[in-house]
């Protein structure tokens, strides 16, 4: 019998940056948008990925659509709807909304969410027709 070998492991490449990001959206400065008022983190020129957003739905929030990016909603407090290519959608806390490109939607009541856009959020890639 041959002895057994003992595996070592190799230890990762050290990297100048960490390879996660951290963001406390309590901290990040709202900004409007088409849906309400916004904290948005991630977003940087070098993050073409994913971007994160707490989003205060607004009562006049608009319509719209993206021709590359999903967005994915997650309601975390309130009740309200969302309208989905005309569609009326009843959501609550805890309920996921899956949005694909060419989708014309929006949130309505009093809602808090988050939105998380793939690709990350392009502004560009907001229509309103």
């Amino acid at each position: 019998m041959s002895p057994r070998r003992r595996r070592t492991r190799r230890k990762p490449k050290e990297d100048a940056s960490p390879r996660y990001l951290i963001a406390d959206l309590e901290k990040v400065s709202p900004v409007r948008c088409s849906c309400g008022l916004s904290r948005r983190a991630f977003v940087s020129p070098d993050n073409p990925v994913a971007t994160v957003h707490m989003v205060d739905i607004a009562r006049d929030s608009q319509a719209h659509y993206h021709r590359r990016t999903t967005e994915i909603y997650l309601v975390v407090k309130g009740k309200g709807h969302m309208e989905l290519d005309g569609r009326r959608v009843p959501v609550k806390p805890m309920t996921a909304v899956f949005i694909k490109p060419g989708c014309r939607h929006r949130a309505v009541g009093k809602l808090r969410i988050v939105n998380i856009p793939v690709p990350a959020h392009d502004p560009s890639d907001e229509f309103f027709e």
